[in-house]
């Protein structure tokens, strides 16, 4: 009986592949954090567009769901990016 050992290199990650891979999450971060934010900054004018009132009829208590909403949903990402735990589950609604 014949007994050979194939000899397989093992791939060990390079320094260059890892700062290559981290760069690489810094970039899209970078570009999905420039998209997105500028995104959210212009619906939340739209939203502020609502305040109008030659063009909108509302009420106190209206306005203060609109903004508990949103001040719920940004204390949600604050505590996001610091690692914490956060409800997704909120649809709005007045």
């Amino acid at each position: 009986m014949i007994n050979l050992k194939l000899h397989m290199p093992t791939k060990k990650p390079t320094q260059s592949r890892s700062v290559a891979a981290d760069r690489d999450r810094r970039e899209r971060f970078v570009t999905l954090a420039n998209k997105r934010v500028t995104a959210a900054i212009l619906q939340l004018r739209l939203v502020g567009n609502l305040a109008n009132r030659k063009n909108y009829e509302y009420d106190a208590e209206d306005a203060k769901k609109i903004v508990r909403a949103l001040q719920r949903e940004l204390d949600d990402l604050k505590a996001r990016f610091k690692g914490e735990e956060s409800d997704d589950s909120s649809i709005f609604s007045i």
